[in-house]
């Protein structure tokens, strides 16, 4: 059985403040309206949402602002990680989205781990890659990571001495 449901607040599996949704009936009872993230579609929660159209309408635009300049901010940066690898240039041990999201939280982005579409799960190789970040309102960034091998810089340095 299914209820309708309005966000009070953003809730990352079902959507943003003011969303009307439709939910299974347990799990609106049960979880989110005691939670306070929802209310049930009723003509007096319609009529507050109503009310507060404005005020969630300024906070779209602002999350909009802010993921346009964490867009330029990812594109502009290039992500540069040091890894142990063989001698074709396969690594020992990978790249992922949660080391990617580490990186960028050292340089003061913070982006969560889902939201990093890294290509086939994980980079396992030495290389220059674009990985998607995936922002508010379907804005997309691409970001540049390169892997270099250490053993292979390591070794380049005891060549040049």
């Amino acid at each position: 059985m299914k209820m309708k449901i309005i966000l009070k607040q953003d809730y990352s599996q079902l959507g943003e403040e003011g969303d009307i949704k439709e939910v299974a009936a347990g799990y609106a009872r049960n979880y989110l309206i005691p939670r306070g993230i929802a209310s049930a579609h009723t003509v007096h929660a319609l009529n507050e949402l109503h009310k507060r159209q404005h005020i969630i309408a300024r906070k779209k635009e602002e999350k909009a602002k802010e993921a346009r300049s964490h867009k330029e901010k990812l594109e502009a940066e290039n992500l540069v990680f040091h890894f142990a690898a063989g001698e074709k240039g396969r690594l020992f041990g990978a790249v992922t989205s949660a080391t990617i999201a580490e990186e960028l939280a050292k340089k003061g982005i913070n982006m969560e781990r889902r939201f990093i579409d890294v290509p086939n799960h994980s980079i396992k190789e030495v290389g220059n890659y674009e990985v998607k970040i995936r922002l508010y309102a379907g804005e997309i960034a691409t970001l540049r990571v390169t892997v270099e091998n250490t053993n292979l810089s390591n070794s380049e340095e005891e060549t040049n001495k």
